[in-house]
């Protein structure tokens, strides 16, 4: 018996909430998300404590909620990374067990000489580099010569930056697209990004019309299980392209952390029986990376601020996961994503809330319950939809 008509998984980016005991081998030790906005900016989260974030573990100015609205606890990263892909993958019940390649010193000829070959130009950067940094070093250099810049970062990313004014998006899709299909075998990144930016030099920004073309899933996920026993599959924000637009019924698309946020409370408008997917990418994307710790604590408060509206359009029969998909901790050395078990928040109004559903093993385990709730099965997690009744 189907105990929720509707999942939604809601997914803060990035927002860990401590170090993993492996943290260390991935140049990590003693790193803490949330633990450490928390300690430096003070954010007041009113409906966070409410559902019970404190209660998970002791958290700086957070105290735990007596009688917390939500059940709670933490999950820890089986698979071999601590990136986008691996924590959804993870989250939709497939365990990646080798991590994908990454470029610390730039791309080697094998990679790059096919790929100006097959776009037929040649590419200026490639390096490890700061997005928004790349381009105000570069920018100036490929409005002038039409080369698009090519870069990476600590995560498995072939991204390519170019002026809108210079290379138009069509191409800039195009030439990705190339990257995509050219980056396999031992070099199958887990995404191509395209970085489109705007501007003159010395004030260069990256617009909205970042496109991602990731690799497929290499099994079947949750997402293709609900979508083949026809149940809805809905992605809000960038899970569409995470997954490579397998498994998606409906693709709800946003911009930033206020656009994904409507867009959740359209689909709990509209969605039908199944589960509502959503990322929230600022967090990673705008303040971790960057190492913005101001603009973190402000994002979480943003967040919590939009928390009732979102109770407020759930249905009775509506179960509310709150997570991440690895931590970003913007007080760390250099701009990686960071090695840390992920918060778990469980609200539903037939839920009596106060759960402790203690330290689990694997994301998976947010996938499991999902696929319980609906009589599916999946390879990876335990299920924990029977502690919560």
């Amino acid at each position: 018996m189907k105990k929720f008509r509707r999942m939604l998984l809601m997914v803060l980016d990035s927002a860990g909430i401590g170090e993993m005991p492996d943290a260390a081998d991935w140049g990590d030790a003693g790193v803490d998300t949330l633990g450490h906005v928390l300690a430096a900016e003070k954010p007041s989260l009113p409906n966070l404590e409410k559902l019970g974030l404190g209660n998970i573990r002791s958290l700086p100015h957070l105290p735990p909620s007596p009688e917390p609205a939500g059940s709670y606890g933490k999950a820890a990263i089986c698979s071999r990374g601590k990136d986008t892909t691996v924590g959804h993958w993870e989250m939709a019940g497939l365990i990646t067990p080798e991590p994908f390649p990454t470029y610390p010193e730039g791309f080697p000829s094998r990679i790059l000489e096919p790929f100006k070959r097959s776009i037929g130009r040649d590419v200026l950067g490639n390096k490890t580099a700061s997005g928004t940094e790349i381009i105000q070093e570069l920018g100036a250099e490929h409005m002038r010569t039409g080369k698009p810049i090519v870069y990476t970062s600590a995560d498995s990313v072939f991204q390519v930056a170019a002026h809108e004014e210079v290379m138009a998006l069509p191409e800039l899709y195009r030439i990705c697209q190339i990257a995509r299909e050219l980056l396999d075998g031992p070099d199958r990144v887990a995404r191509v990004i395209a970085r489109p930016f705007i501007g003159r030099p010395g004030s260069f920004t990256r617009t909205a019309n970042r496109k991602d073309f990731a690799v497929p899933p290499p099994a079947r996920t949750l997402l293709d299980l609900l979508k083949d026993a026809g149940l809805a599959s809905v992605g809000v924000g960038k899970i569409a392209s995470i997954f490579d637009f397998r498994g998606i019924t409906a693709q709800l698309e946003s911009h930033n952390n206020a656009e994904s946020i409507s867009q959740t409370i359209r689909a709990l408008e509209t969605a039908p029986e199944g589960l509502i997917f959503v990322n929230l990418g600022d967090f990673d994307m705008l303040w971790g990376h960057r190492r913005d710790t101001r603009g973190y604590a402000l994002g979480l408060e943003y967040c919590d601020s939009r928390i009732p509206e979102v109770q407020n359009c759930m249905r009775a029969d509506d179960c509310l996961i709150l997570t991440a998909d690895h931590g970003c901790d913007p007080t760390a050395h250099g701009t990686d994503h960071t090695r840390e078990y992920v918060p778990i928040l469980i609200y539903a109004r037939r839920l009596r809330g106060g759960v402790n559903l203690g330290t689990r093993a694997s994301l998976a385990d947010m996938g499991q319950t999902v696929a319980e709730n609906f009589g599916l099965r999946l390879p990876a997690g335990t299920s924990f939809l029977n502690e919560l009744h």
